[in-house]
């Protein structure tokens, strides 16, 4: 079996990808489904799963990216047994769902998160032994090695879903991480300079990397992180992965794409 399959499931949308290594030329076949409000992402799973032509087969090889709220807690102090009631007192909003575990050895650190009973029932009623995984998990592991890039301290922020994730690395641990609400440019200027000061970071020698689905086209965002920065910049996806098929796929999420290019 050449196919790899991969499920999406984001705050609005979900996304399905078949990457078939055989195909040279147009190797991943990509579809998204916009969840219809009322009802739970559950239900929308269903029904999207349940259309003409199939998004995906109930295959043995598939990849679930779940889009969640993230506790990291350094590997040193994680105890498995602790692990729902460490997230339920971070987020006590999802103390009724089914708390994920995803051990990041790169940073040393596990990465907490959460899909309802529901949707875990969906999920693995389909498919075949699902893979579950941190959807930004391949984003933190890309970034942390360009972050080894030049002697310059480097900040980065990753807009996917109406949020931004911003963090940083030290050697082989997160600096910091944190993730706010970000739909308006004013917000993602005034949460990535707050990071920034907060880190102590140097406006005239320290740099600034932005990538994912950057509210606006990006410009505007650029323009004025450029009044208080000096090296700010957004990530190109394609020149990164040397314009493989894959990165003009239109509206594929980088960690997504990330994943299939670089795998977990």
């Amino acid at each position: 079996m050449n196919e790899r399959y991969y499920l999406r499931i984001g705050r609005r949308r979900l996304a399905f990808a078949t990457v078939d290594a055989t195909r040279t030329e147009a190797p991943v076949s990509y579809t998204s489904y916009l969840m219809k409000p009322g009802i739970s992402v559950a239900a929308n799973l269903r029904e999207a799963l349940r259309q003409e032509p199939c998004p995906l087969p109930p295959a043995p090889r598939t990849t679930i990216l779940i889009d969640s709220p993230v506790l990291m807690v350094p590997v040193d102090l994680y105890q498995e047994s602790d692990r729902d009631m460490l997230f339920s007192h971070s987020f006590p909003s999802r103390s009724q769902d089914s708390v994920m575990a995803d051990v990041v050895p790169d940073l040393n650190c596990v990465a907490l998160y959460a899909m309802s009973h529901d949707l875990r029932q969906v999920c693995d009623g389909y498919f075949q032994q699902p893979r579950y995984l941190c959807a930004a998990m391949p984003v933190w592991r890309q970034l942390h090695k360009r972050s080894f890039t030049g002697v310059r301290a480097k900040l980065y922020g990753y807009f996917h879903d109406e949020r931004l994730e911003v963090f940083s690395f030290q050697q082989n641990r997160f600096k910091f991480y944190n993730a706010f609400d970000a739909q308006r440019t004013a917000d993602s200027l005034y949460f990535l300079l707050y990071v920034w000061r907060q880190l102590n970071l140097q406006q005239e020698y320290d740099e600034l990397h932005l990538v994912g689905n950057i509210p606006g086209d990006g410009e505007e965002l650029l323009r004025e992180l450029h009044r208080y920065l000096k090296h700010a910049y957004v990530i190109n996806p394609a020149a990164d992965y040397n314009r493989l098929p894959v990165t003009k796929v239109a509206g594929l999420d980088y960690d997504l794409m990330t994943l299939i290019v670089k795998g977990r």
